[in-house]
């Protein structure tokens, strides 16, 4: 298989990887380091091992049907369907809008405060939204792959650098677990870590885009469509806990609190890399650092868009990948429109607001879990393409944990 075939092949899980490595990487594992020193890696950990067979189950359904798991509701019953999106849809302008503002921040420290914060996430959201409709799938794999590569390298080196000053006895301190604040900011962390659950059907679609620009008779099977993700999916896991050993090793033995305002974070983030790295090259971390959450943010805009316009063709008794470039678009302007709102109205304080939108995603990951759990066990699909006893024993346990977290963030608040 030439390495051109491997990189199309392999596209969906990078970028899964570069939608991650945003708010729940940049922001909240930043956070966790700064606040709890390495505490809490081991939750990160169990945060992304736990939610691995969810997204996996989306690409082998996609992988052995060529249909998305929106396509895999409608067959368990409308109720699925209509369910799945009733939870989704509003969380989607308020991640739009926090991954916007958050932008927005990076985008003040590197150039400067050239416009008041959410005037230039809205403009930050607008410019995704074009490119994306003048690039669609192919413009979102390149740039993704481009950019990625350089922070992965930038993230890497600084974490090697701070490794001597993270205070490493925190990693077996579990005074957090009898704090309430900590607990909630425990849900919030897992919420988007690393990605929300319900990313797994944009997965899914990504996975039959890709398969379409394989070129003919070079179809992966299965084994090399799970190692496609797999791999992906490590470094995505991997490069969180280098951004909590980060905050780890350079905010918490200082004592210093995260900023609430994107801007104030950002010139934290960036100090980061400056204290580890030096200020040369500290200015091109923190260009990596922006121009991989520019990629989140067009990442972010894609998968909901096409989930979407996906649904609204199966509801329409089409099939997924029928939907319009129009549909797409529709929903881009809506829901682009909707988060421009709220980003006038509700985002004055960004962790704060970051920590209701991925706590928010926590609650519904459990129900996801378990419809993609009934989607790879119920609907049709060949043997070897089901989950084995390990695989949905797996599964079975992170729809417990989650579902716990939920009913204890309902206590807490």
């Amino acid at each position: 298989m030439s390495s051109s075939v491997l990189r199309r092949l392999a596209g969906p899980g990078l970028i899964f990887t570069g939608a991650a490595i945003g708010t729940s990487h940049l922001v909240q594992s930043t956070r966790a380091g700064a606040m709890f020193g390495a505490a809490l890696i081991g939750v990160i950990a169990l945060a992304n091992f736990l939610k691995y067979p969810a997204y996996r189950f989306g690409i082998d359904f996609a992988h052995a049907r060529g249909r998305s798991l929106l396509t895999g509701y409608r067959e368990l019953g409308l109720w699925a369907l209509v369910l799945f999106l009733i939870a989704v849809a509003p969380l989607v302008p308020i991640i739009w809008a926090a991954l916007g503002t958050a932008t927005a921040g990076i985008v003040t420290v590197v150039i400067g405060p050239i416009l008041p914060v959410p005037m230039l996430a809205s403009l930050i959201l607008l410019a995704a939204t074009a490119l994306l409709l003048i690039g669609g799938y192919r413009l979102l794999d390149q740039v993704n792959a481009m950019l990625l590569a350089f922070l992965v390298i930038s993230t890497l080196i600084t974490t090697i650098m701070v490794l001597p000053r993270v205070e490493w006895g925190t990693l077996v301190d579990f005074s957090w677990t009898h704090e309430v604040a900590a607990l909630l900011f425990i849900v919030a962390l897992a919420g988007f870590m690393p990605n929300p659950t319900d990313v797994s059907v944009p997965l899914s679609l990504w996975k039959i885009e890709a398969d379409h620009s394989l070129p003919e008779g070079s179809r992966p099977t299965l084994a090399e469509t799970r190692k496609s993700f797999f791999w992906p999916y490590v470094m995505t896991a991997f490069m969180a806990v280098c951004f909590c050993i980060m905050g780890a090793g350079v905010m918490h033995p200082q004592g210093i609190a995260p900023l609430a305002d994107a801007p104030g974070f950002a010139g934290q983030l960036v100090g980061l890399y400056r204290e580890a790295l030096g200020p040369g090259a500290a200015v091109l971390a923190a260009i990596a650092a922006l121009s991989v959450i520019l990629t989140t943010v067009i990442a972010g805009i894609d998968a909901y868009a096409r989930t979407f316009a996906a649904s609204l063709a199966v509801l329409g008794g089409r099939e997924d990948i029928l939907y319009t470039k129009g549909e797409y678009t529709s929903f881009c302007l809506f829901f682009v429109a909707v988060a421009i709102l709220a980003l006038f109205t509700l985002l004055s304080d960004l962790t704060g607001f970051l920590d209701f939108v991925t706590s928010s995603s926590l609650v519904i990951a459990p129900g996801v879990a378990l419809l993609n759990h009934l989607v790879v066990t119920r609907c049709e699909m060949p043997g070897e393409a089901r989950p084995t006893l390990l695989a949905r024993l797996h599964n079975a346990i992170a729809i417990v944990v989650m579902g716990a977290l939920a009913v204890m963030y309902f206590v807490l608040i």
